[in-house]
């Protein structure tokens, strides 16, 4: 089992800056895969941006130079940092963990909201 909490949402302007963080029931090391995902009101649930156990970052291309993932493996923490933000950024967003044992399990946090508008 992964519970995840996922903090650091909010209001902020267009070309504003905001980073999301995700705290980790356990150590992160051991963990397959995270990632944060986006729901805007109407639409699918997408990708964002994950990393993989060894290290390799994945991103929407929407988000690509904008944003960055990273893992605190300290603090057992993964991070969103969000820059140069879009009101088309705005969504819930909801932190990921993939992980095995035995077949691979999905485990999702709460959700928090990040709104970009003047």
């Amino acid at each position: 089992q992964v519970q995840l909490v996922e903090s650091g949402g909010g209001l902020v302007q267009p070309g504003g800056s905001l980073r999301l963080s995700c705290a980790v029931s356990r150590s992160i090391v051991s963990i397959y895969a995270l990632g944060w995902y986006r729901q805007a009101p109407g639409k699918q649930r997408e990708m964002v941006a994950r990393i993989i156990s060894g290290g390799n970052t994945n991103y929407a291309d929407s988000v690509k130079g904008r944003f960055a993932i990273s893992r605190d493996t300290a603090n057992n923490t993964l991070h969103l940092q969000m820059s140069s933000l879009k009101p088309e950024d705005t969504a819930v967003y909801y932190c990921n963990a993939v992980d095995f044992s035995g077949a691979f399990f999905n485990y999702w946090g709460q959700g928090t909201q990040v709104t970009v508008s003047s």
